[in-house]
């Protein structure tokens, strides 16, 4: 039995796609529709064969779908967020995708009616590609999906949506949208930061050439540019609107790296081994957790 009858899905790229197809496959819904303003994209879509409809408007949907999924930028989400909220049915539900949750919560507040239901969410889980194509319907089993309900959110309007994450193969967490931009900012977002600067401050280093660099990537600084391939426009949106948390996290970021920039200096050999001791035991409880894997090289072909 489906979940939804009708679900419009506001952008197309790996994690919309990822979305209709992953609904598509378990049946969650009777109708999927996808909106995304690219013309290329919308064309990339059609071929997939993974919607009923496809528009570079999402007005010519909005009207049809009993839970509408934001699946864009968070910039995106909030240029066009009052014109969604305006265009959804009454007792539809609306929510997202996005990394960053405080921020939506406070701009959708604004113009948000009080006929609908806002829940917000946030599947970890995407791979360094972007685009339609590179989508598939198990991106989201085994992963953790975070739901932050507003207040007032209806409770059984929070188990359906629980439910549809949960038969695309996730675990579902509740939590306040502060909390998730804060866990967020240290799990996510500023490891995304360092990766941006390493593999920057590694190709302009003057001692060494690109090509060097390149021809000589150890498996470090390779997963640097795994990381730092990521989609420059989310992540520019990310670092702005949560900036609260991201500059928290540099902070002590900034203040560990000193102590073990002084350890380096003075031949602090004790510090160094106690350091990279903790760190060691939390590579081992996130394989333990089942989070990643302990094979050779990540397990990554």
């Amino acid at each position: 039995m489906t979940l939804y009858y009708s679900v419009l899905i506001i952008g197309g790229g790996l994690i919309g796609s990822s979305l209709a197809r992953a609904i598509k496959a378990n049946e969650l819904a009777d109708r999927i529709y996808i909106a995304d303003v690219d013309s290329k994209a919308c064309g990339v879509l059609r071929t997939l064969d993974i919607a009923d409809g496809v528009s570079a408007d999402f007005r010519d949907f909005i009207g049809l779908a009993d839970l509408v999924i934001l699946a864009t930028p968070p910039g995106v989400m909030k240029s066009i967020g009052a014109g969604v909220v305006e265009g959804m049915k009454s007792g539809g539900v609306l929510t997202d995708v996005g990394s960053i949750k405080l921020d939506i919560v406070r701009h959708f507040s604004t113009f948000m009616r009080s006929d609908l239901h806002f829940i917000p969410g946030h599947p970890i889980a995407g791979t360094e590609n972007s685009g339609p194509a590179a989508g598939f319907a198990e991106l989201f089993e085994e992963r953790w999906c975070i739901l932050t309900p507003v207040e007032g959110s209806d409770e059984s309007e929070v188990a359906r949506l629980s439910e549809l994450w949960e038969k695309m193969g996730s675990q579902v967490a509740l939590m306040e949208a502060e909390r998730h931009d804060m866990v967020l900012a240290t799990t996510s977002h500023v490891p995304h930061l360092i990766a941006y600067t390493l593999v920057g401050t590694a190709m302009d280093m003057e001692t060494v050439t690109r090509n060097d660099v390149v021809k000589y990537s150890a498996g470090g600084f390779r997963d640097f540019t795994r990381i730092a391939a990521s989609d420059p426009e989310m992540w520019r949106d990310v670092f702005l609107q949560n900036k609260d948390g991201v500059l928290e996290v540099v902070d002590r970021f900034i203040e560990d790296l000193s102590a073990l920039k002084r350890a380096i200096r003075w031949d602090d050999g004790d510090t160094l081994l106690s350091h990279f001791s903790k760190t060691r035991d939390i590579r081992r409880k996130i394989i333990d957790a089942g989070q990643d894997t302990d094979k050779p090289d990540f397990g990554r072909e």
